[in-house]
């Protein structure tokens, strides 16, 4: 019944952001894309740009802690960004709105899916040329969005209802080769309101820094890395290091994390394959409370990797074999931690949906799996996934679903999880349609885990539309 009631549901939200949506779909089909900068004659110098978001999402088996039954949402987001660019400096300023409704108090909403009315960017560009041996340089003052890399590590989220932001400085540096440096100094911005019963009423409440969390990195990328035609290479450092402020608590990590990616993208007739792995070794305590003053020995790393194969098709299929690894916490009570937790980066590209389902995440896993893709054109693609995740220490915790057994009787098989997606342009670099579809199907830590619902399958899916403008 929750399924049938998420569907008609899915299709009432579809009709509504249809209409909402539709204003500029006469003019795509008949100029091209529409564009706030176009249709208002925007002087080079000035741009303004966005994109509005709705998204119904329906879930039904729990296999949360303490959830029961089914859960719905539908979530918007309106982003509008603002820059001025007059040459050498320029400057940006983005909003960001985050807000739903249909939710209720067993929906579990966080600050990952309710933001309202805030500011995501506001930002000093310096953009110059020949500087430092690099032929084309910026460096990025304020608050920011990042993204480098294979965004494991920092992440512009997509699916997310709302976005993350840093404030610092961001460096990046584009060689005549094509080799690129990235060097971020920053701290975190704390998305409010943070509790449970604010982010169900959409209450209004300015972001802060969290001055007492400082992050550090330098990310190089090479082009033809050994000489290698098509072959990407990278090797990164990033740091973390973290101190109670009378705002916010936190666990005192103190993180050195080194790492590497290898990978030639996919292409038609082609095998492609990619493997990323880092170490993170350093401090902190089992928890943010005050009281906590225990420090563990940290002894962390991940491991991602797959193969791939593009057939020589109009649609363009491609199947591939993927593995991730996050190392878990063997012993609770030994004083090391070795929990991989994920902090900046991104989960949806390797362990599928998110939203109010997103059981894996990249921490405490041990995941073989295998996908299947197709872009029959440029308006379409599609791709569904298989994954058997197991934890990879039955003594640590499920993370997502928050329920653990420190005896460890209760197995590591988390279960078969399968994923699909596909998108069409309705009106190409304009409106596009968005359905995804997920299904967890329990194995013995999910049915045996003390305080977990014992879901007998977890169906989840959601419809999307996205207008750019």
């Amino acid at each position: 019944m929750a399924w049938a009631k998420g569907a008609v549901l899915g299709r009432a939200a579809v009709l509504a952001a249809s209409a909402s949506f539709a204003f500029p779909t006469q003019a795509v089909a008949e100029e091209g894309p529409y564009r706030l900068k176009t249709a208002l004659d925007l002087p080079e110098w000035l741009t303004i740009e966005g994109e509005a978001r709705a998204r119904y999402e329906t879930l039904d088996g729990q296999f949360r802690a303490g959830g029961s039954g089914g859960d719905q949402v539908l979530a918007f987001r309106t982003l509008i960004l603002t820059e001025v660019d007059p040459g050498l400096v320029a400057f940006g300023l983005e909003v960001q709105d985050s807000r739903t409704s249909f939710d209720d108090s067993g929906t579990p909403l966080s600050t990952s899916i309710v933001n309202p009315l805030d500011v995501l960017q506001a930002y000093v560009r310096i953009d110059l040329e020949d500087a430092l041996g690099f032929e084309t340089a910026s460096l990025k003052l304020g608050r920011q969005t990042l993204s480098i890399g294979s965004q494991r590590v920092l992440e512009r989220v997509d699916m997310a209802n709302v976005i993350f932001s840093y404030t610092g400085a961001y460096w990046r540096g584009v060689t005549r080769s094509g080799d690129e440096l990235h060097a971020v100094a920053f701290v975190p911005t704390g998305r409010m309101p943070n509790n449970r019963a604010s982010l169900g009423s959409d209450a209004l409440s300015g972001d802060e820094e969290q001055w007492g969390r400082h992050a550090w990195g330098l990310h190089w990328r090479e082009r033809d890395a050994f000489g290698v035609s098509g072959l990407w290479g990278e090797v990164y450092v990033y740091g973390l290091r973290e101190r109670d402020t009378q705002a916010v608590a936190t666990p005192n990590r103190d993180y050195f994390q080194p790492g590497f990616r290898l990978f030639r993208p996919s292409r038609s007739g082609a095998f492609d394959f990619e493997i990323e792995a880092a170490r993170r070794t350093g401090s902190r305590t089992a928890t943010s409370a005050t009281s906590d003053l225990r420090v563990l020995t940290v002894e962390a790393g991940m491991l991602y990797a797959h193969v791939g194969y593009m057939f020589d098709h109009a649609w363009r299929p491609r199947l591939a074999l993927d593995y991730y690894y996050s190392s878990g916490d063997s012993d609770p009570g030994d004083g090391r931690y070795g929990q991989f937790e994920r902090l900046f980066g991104s989960r949806r590209t390797d362990l599928g949906n998110t939203g109010i389902h997103g059981p894996l995440t990249t921490a405490n896993i041990n995941a073989p799996g295998i996908r299947i893709e197709i872009a029959p054109g440029d308006r379409f693609d599609a791709r569904i996934a298989y994954k058997a995740a197991f934890l990879e220490e039955p003594r640590d915790s499920w993370i997502d679903a928050r329920l653990s057994d420190p005896s460890g009787r209760s197995g590591d098989f988390i279960g078969h999880s399968i994923d699909a997606r596909a998108r069409v342009w309705l009106s190409p670099q304009s409106l596009r349609l968005e359905v995804g579809t997920s299904a967890l199907l329990p194995g013995e830590f999910a049915d045996r885990a003390p305080a977990s619902p014992r879901p007998e399958r977890t169906l989840f899916g959601y419809v999307q539309l996205t207008q750019s403008f």
